[in-house]
């Protein structure tokens, strides 16, 4: 597995080891020694690394990549450098089954470097692995997040600030992790070659403002005042953020692009069967329980 100490991975670690497998994870520092894991110290760009954890594997779950760069390379490097480096390790390794982790963002690759990246990857997937299966997961929430942690933290002040008007969908990190590790289970069959946008299976997703109220009732605030703000206005936001703190920024030029486009939500077509998964967690159950990990963090004041 890669990506293995980020939100989805710890998540995914969980449920793999829950259902009684052994994982080899890829790691850039020391982590504590835990039944179960054999933890690989490398990256991406390391190819020694990626043989050592690529060696004698049944599958490979891919979830590391980069959500943040300064520019379109640094982008290209983490999403679709390093895949294409993990691709040549499972073909040296002689090793066919990859779940491989993209990104809703992939569909439009135009709008941003992200997006543009995650799609490169996509292309050296589809093109250079035999047995694999792709998740775009959407909107991913839960404990431990921290992408979707400000919005939290504003409806818990009573207002969240949102893009422009449009729709998104979104998935428990749990039923993600869940989704992944049955995958990487899966032989050459149904499954295989095959592109998924899994999601809570609401159909046309969530607006802006749903979504937003949904996290206003998790943090106690059913009556959270949404402000949409206009494109111009959210690009400079996000020039300002860079700014103010560089490279912990978390609304970035290259994300105000894609967080104002009007549809981020799953396609019903491309959704998992339901004879193969189903989320499991209702949205605003897991909202909930996200709010009350926060608290326990001491991250939302109570």
């Amino acid at each position: 597995m890669t990506g293995g100490t980020g939100f989805v991975g710890k998540a995914t670690l969980d449920t793999a080891l829950a259902a009684g497998h052994r994982v080899r994870a890829l790691t850039r520092r020391p982590q504590a020694p835990r039944e179960g894991i054999e933890w690989i110290a490398g990256s991406l760009d390391d190819h020694d690394a990626l043989d050592r954890l690529i060696d004698g594997t049944d599958a490979v779950i891919h979830i590391a990549g980069v959500v943040n760069a300064p520019t379109r390379a640094g982008f290209e490097a983490g999403n679709a450098t390093g895949t294409a480096a993990l691709l040549a390790a499972m073909r040296r390794a002689g090793i066919a089954r990859l779940v491989h982790v993209s990104s809703l963002a992939a569909r439009e690759p135009h709008l941003s470097d992200y997006g543009w990246s995650k799609a490169q990857a996509e292309r050296h997937v589809t093109e250079n692995a035999r047995d694999w299966t792709m998740v775009r997961p959407p909107a991913i929430f839960g404990p431990g997040d921290a992408e979707l942690l400000e919005l939290f933290q504003m409806a818990a002040r009573g207002f969240v600030l949102l893009p422009p008007g449009g729709r998104l969908s979104v998935i428990h990190v749990d039923d993600l992790a869940d989704l992944l590790v049955l995958l990487a289970g899966r032989g050459e069959d149904e499954t295989s070659r095959m592109i998924y946008e899994a999601d809570d299976n609401r159909d046309t997703g969530w607006s802006h403002t749903e979504f937003a109220r949904a996290i206003g009732r998790a943090v106690g605030r059913p009556r959270v005042r949404t402000i949409a703000m206009p494109s111009p206005l959210v690009r400079l936001g996000a020039r300002i953020d860079r700014l103010l703190r560089g490279d912990k920024a978390r609304l970035t030029p290259d994300r105000a692009a894609y967080f104002c486009h009007d549809d981020w939500v799953a396609r019903a077509a491309l959704r998992p069967p339901a004879s193969l998964w189903a989320p499991a967690i209702p949205t605003e159950e897991g909202l909930a329980t996200t709010a009350q990990a926060y608290r326990a963090k001491g991250l939302l004041k109570p």
